[in-house]
């Protein structure tokens, strides 16, 4: 049976989104069946995985629309929808138009550190990208009450990133490769502040000066957008989707584009 037919948008958000569950997964940030990564499409619609498939199962096709209202639009498994993943992922796509992609996730590390009272510390460059630029949700269960969707937004705020205390990570973005490349560095960030603890030696804290000034630095390259594409697309070649960057360089110069 071949695969319907769907606006060359929506593949594209289809293709992004499936290369971020196995991209989650081929860098240990999966689950088991568990967490979500959603994306938003045209007409107050969004992606879901399909409850019971795991990450590196994931595909483009395979992934469920529902809407606002959590009601399955389309579901090729028939496997249905995670009802927690229903309850944070509405709630952030419902208040914030501007986001794209929001991404859940259970690392290690992450819940680790989503554990410590002082949460995430600005001890190195890539957490000092969310100096002052993180949300703190506190825990309440397993996410299957309705009414948490309105304190989760509120935590959240205009951030693109929060940690859920005793419970794990979350990043928004643009687009799905935004809110991946987020999450991993806030992962990374959560892994290098454990190890640096973990020596029971000093930790050498910067200035906060230092801190708004990366911070700015990481607001100013997101903004860009430019350099967001260029990682993005080295992502997708590790899993043989896009083209060699040495074809990357033609095309800009002809003009010409990838299929």
């Amino acid at each position: 049976m071949s695969a319907p037919t769907r606006p060359a948008e929506e593949q594209a958000i289809r293709r992004d989104l499936a290369a971020a569950y196995r991209l989650m997964a081929r860098d240990g940030m999966d689950d088991g069946i568990s967490t979500h990564i959603s994306a938003r499409l045209p007409g107050e619609r969004f992606l879901l995985n399909a409850f019971g498939l795991r990450f590196e199962e994931v595909t483009a096709d395979s992934l469920v629309t529902v809407d606002a209202e959590g009601e399955v639009l389309d579901d090729p498994t028939g496997l249905g929808i995670n009802p927690a993943g229903f309850t944070i992922h509405s709630a952030i796509h419902a208040a914030r138009p501007d986001v794209g992609c929001v991404l859940h996730a259970h690392t290690v590390a992450g819940v680790a550190v989503s554990c410590l009272e002082e949460g995430l510390l600005p001890l190195n460059q890539w957490a000092m990208q969310f100096h002052q630029r993180i949300g703190y949700h506190d825990y309440e269960g397993i996410a299957l009450d309705l009414d948490e969707r309105r304190r989760l937004v509120a935590h959240l705020g205009s951030h693109n990133a929060m940690i859920m205390r005793q419970h794990g990570l979350l990043t928004c973005g643009n687009s799905v490769g935004d809110a991946f490349l987020r999450m991993r560095d806030l992962e990374r960030s959560c892994q290098t502040q454990l190890a640096a603890q973990a020596t029971g030696q000093p930790l050498r804290h910067a200035s906060l000066e230092l801190c708004d000034h990366v911070a700015n630095q990481y607001d100013k390259w997101n903004d860009s957008d430019y350099g967001l594409k260029l990682a993005w697309r080295a992502e997708l070649r590790r899993l043989g989707i896009e083209a060699p960057a040495q074809q990357h360089r033609a095309q800009e110069t002809t003009g010409s584009t990838v299929a």
